[in-house]
């Protein structure tokens, strides 16, 4: 079966920045060995058909049927060495928890947001307005307030790629089916920090406040949730299982979005004009995918 077509921004923090409860759960899970990049997606999927496929079935990942966590609820990490994030990061370890359950629980109100009432009767076991009283709870339970990571399906929002220099990218050519076939860039939250900052103002005074000035103020708003020697990483996650070698290698959705933010405050039009051509015909494929399966 191939990995989740997702994609991943992913923030690792130092051990000794997280708070009590959350880092004794992380020690916990290091001492048991943590998740490789390459299978997140695969366990997140996993968790989610567990927790769907129970009877009875339970609303969120890692749940009994009353609602209330399992005691051998899953909680996995992901980590990263210092070493392979450019800038000023630290103390090792850098971790990642996955944070599934107040995804999910964030997931679920995006789906009551967007979806018919037909398909929600059919989808969930419980009222909406239950949906949302467990979701706020979940949430209210992540000690710093934000979830670790955030995913998109199908694509990558192309301002995220305003936070990283586009030559940090590192690429793994696998097989299509090899879960270490990868596509990543990493940079210190002070840096990702400075070029959201400085893109949302360049993109907000050209475009206005809306659409991707609207995300990057989002991002930045997440990033402001996390340690300040941190590390940022985007990840193509499994949609790398849906573009061949040559058009990974030849990828400059990274340089052009960088080049638009440039263009853009030097009031290039044409600069803004062909770089979002580039970026259109690189991505307009996988939204093919998408909506033809």
């Amino acid at each position: 079966m191939p990995r989740p077509f997702v994609a991943y921004l992913r923030v690792y923090e130092p051990l000794s920045a997280l708070d009590a409860p959350l880092a004794h759960q992380v020690r916990k899970a290091l001492d048991a060995g943590v998740l490789s990049r390459a299978d997140a997606g695969t366990r997140e999927r996993e968790l989610w058909l567990r927790s769907q496929l129970a009877r009875p079935r339970r609303l969120l990942p890692g749940e009994r049927s009353d609602g209330t966590v399992a005691p051998d609820a899953p909680f996995d990490v992901l980590t990263l060495s210092p070493a392979e994030v450019p800038g000023e990061v630290g103390p090792a370890p850098l971790v990642c928890p996955l944070d599934v359950r107040p995804r999910s629980a964030a997931a679920l109100v995006g789906f009551l947001a967007t979806s018919t009432v037909p398909l929600q009767d059919a989808a969930l076991s419980v009222r909406p307005e239950a949906v949302k009283s467990r979701a706020a709870a979940v949430m209210a339970e992540l000690t710093g307030g934000a979830v670790h990571v955030i995913s998109t399906t199908w694509t990558v929002p192309l301002p995220w790629f305003a936070l990283f220099d586009p030559e940090a990218r590192h690429i793994v050519l696998a097989p299509r089916d090899d879960p270490e076939r990868q596509v990543s860039w990493r940079a210190s939250m002070s840096d990702a920090r400075r070029r959201a900052a400085r893109a949302r103002k360049v993109v907000a005074t050209a475009l206005g406040d809306d659409g991707p000035a609207k995300v990057l103020a989002d991002t930045a708003r997440w990033l402001d949730h996390f340690a300040p020697d941190s590390a940022v990483e985007l990840d193509y996650g499994g949609l790398v299982q849906l573009i061949d070698d040559n058009d990974l290698l030849e990828d400059t959705s990274a340089q052009d979005v960088n080049a638009i933010v440039d263009a853009l405050e030097a009031g290039d039009a044409e600069e803004v004009a062909l770089r979002y051509e580039q970026l259109r015909d690189f991505w307009s494929e996988l939204a093919r995918r998408e909506r033809h399966g």
